[in-house]
């Protein structure tokens, strides 16, 4: 008697090996991504900061370099890589070999809001990236000196309304977070004010204290240390919430609705960074950023702590857009 074998019976056996081939390279991808994880770092990794030393960027990738090293085990060497609005530094992050010993401190100028400026960037902000941990955001403080006529923030919206473009604010310049904020201001209170940029929160510091501005967004850190020697009244804070040291001074948002405006800075690595290396990477991040002293220490510089992981912070990334892209048309902002 003839033994007939079908094709669905011959088929049987090589459907099987190929099951079997698929699951052992999904053990063994398994099994050399734990061994990588454990292994990682084996040697100093770098931190690009893509602003000159001495400023708060610069202190604060300082501070995350010193604490992720004792968390891995490992140097973190900070190296400043200023150019270009930040351009030049996330660039060279975004092209370094993607094996985490290359990190970037990431800001809205070179992700977010750059790119919706018209910035040209070598980059995709999405693409070319591994987004790990948000640590916080940057509110602006809006500051006039004492003896300005508005005495709170609702008066001056209103003393400058009454204005009809007669009042005037600086920032650090054309693209920043203050200057965005008092476009976004101008918009949603339905009012104008005269932008007059500054390279910088210093010069512009200087001008208002002169006499020269009616306002400046400047950061909380700054802001604090002013309102402390009597020079200025800080109106408002441009985030979500009030600040913890000034706990009577209002939102923007308050008086305005829907007026919200800071700066953030993240850590990410380049595109095809091995998930088990982004994961050890966020869970040290995670223990750093959940050290009380660590956040007491971002406070101090005008950070509010926030430590979102991988997915919120791509999240956080979405919504900026969302909410910057609408203003930024409106006034017809490029950059130049």
């Amino acid at each position: 008697m003839r033994n007939h074998i079908t094709g669905e019976h011959r088929a049987r056996p090589r459907v099987l090996n190929i099951c079997r081939r698929a699951f052992l390279a999904v053990g063994l991808a398994a099994a050399s991504g734990a061994v990588l994880a454990q292994a990682y770092p084996d040697r100093p990794i770098k931190l690009i900061v893509p602003f000159s030393p001495g400023g708060s960027t610069d202190v604060i990738g300082r501070l995350v370099a010193n604490a992720l090293a004792e968390e891995v085990g490992q140097s973190v060497i900070v190296d400043n890589k200023g150019g270009a609005g930040s351009i030049l530094g996330t660039d060279l992050g975004a092209k370094a070999p993607p094996n985490g010993y290359t990190l970037v401190i990431t800001n809205g100028a070179a992700i977010t809001t750059g790119p919706l400026l018209g910035q040209k960037i070598p980059y995709d902000p999405y693409r070319d990236f591994t987004h790990i941990m948000l640590l916080g955001t940057f509110p602006n403080g809006l500051i006039v000196r004492t003896n300005h006529p508005a005495k709170d923030f609702k008066e001056f919206v209103e003393l400058a309304r009454q204005a009809g473009g007669r009042y005037n604010y600086g920032s650090a310049g054309v693209g920043s977070a203050g200057f965005l904020t008092g476009e976004m201001l101008k918009q949603k209170a339905h009012m104008d004010m005269t932008h007059v940029p500054y390279k910088g929160t210093g010069p512009a510091m200087n001008d208002l204290l002169g006499g020269q501005l009616d306002a400046i967004f400047n950061n909380m850190a700054v802001a604090s240390t002013q309102s402390k020697a009597g020079n200025v009244r800080i109106l408002a804070v441009s985030g979500p919430k009030r600040v913890p040291a000034f706990p009577d001074v209002p939102t923007m948002n308050e008086v305005v609705p829907g007026t919200v405006g800071e700066a953030w800075f993240g850590v990410s690595a380049p595109a095809g960074t091995p998930a088990a290396v982004v994961d050890r990477l966020q869970a040290a991040l995670g223990k750093v950023m959940a050290n009380a002293d660590f956040r007491s220490k971002l406070a101090e510089q005008g950070l509010t702590p926030i430590g979102a992981p991988q997915a919120e912070f791509v999240k956080f990334l979405h919504d900026e857009d969302r909410k910057w892209a609408p203003i930024i048309k409106a006034a017809n902002i490029k950059l130049d």
